[in-house]
């Protein structure tokens, strides 16, 4: 059902409706809204993270909470802004207790956010910890051996985008003497988007 929903949406605005009236994952009946987007839709760098929590559930907002505001630390360091990127989640509802999304709802969410990709068609994607770039790279590697060595996203139309993988803004928190490893992905990241024009 997802799939085909998702398949049918011509444009950012209809895969938003149609996330909207879709019924088929649980995760919609407990969250408060719909966390669809935040950013530019024609940005060349797209991330993509897990699920929201629970300032992003209220606002509707991806990353707003404090891994937000470290996630846009990290984007100034390399000299962009919320505005010339565009962010978004793998599961669009938070699950309850900011429990881990369970794999069968990562599978029924997924078609979602691959027609995301498709619509936005980035220059670069970057999969914002383990979550996300298990889910969309098809891998079972840990994001510690992941981060840092560019992936191929691979779209249902056939078309590759360059992935960078790095740690979660809120895993960096737990962990600050791991931001350094970060830091050196989004320089990755600068780097690719200068050498592709």
């Amino acid at each position: 059902m997802a799939r085909q929903l998702a398949a049918e949406a011509t444009s950012l605005e209809e895969l938003h409706q149609r996330m909207v009236s879709f019924d088929g994952c649980n995760l919609k009946f407990t969250a408060k809204s719909l966390v669809f987007a935040d950013g530019n839709p024609q940005a060349s760098i797209m991330l993509v993270g897990e699920a929201p929590g629970r300032d992003e559930d209220i606002e509707g907002r991806p990353f707003v909470g404090r891994s937000g505001q470290l996630l846009d630390r990290m984007l100034a360091a390399i000299g962009v802004d919320r505005n010339s990127v565009y962010i978004a989640n793998v599961i669009p509802w938070r699950p309850p207790g900011n429990r881990a999304p369970t794999p069968h709802e990562t599978e029924i969410c997924r078609p979602f956010i691959e027609r995301q990709i498709e619509l936005v068609a980035p220059k670069v994607l970057v999969h914002l910890g383990g979550a996300s770039a298990k889910t969309l790279l098809n891998t079972t590697e840990g994001i510690l051996r992941l981060r840092g060595n560019w992936r191929t996203y691979a779209s249902a139309s056939g078309a590759t985008i360059p992935a960078m993988p790095t740690l979660h803004p809120a895993y960096l928190l737990r962990t600050p003497a791991h931001k350094r490893l970060a830091w050196r992905d989004f320089l990755e990241v600068k780097m690719k988007l200068r050498s592709l024009g």
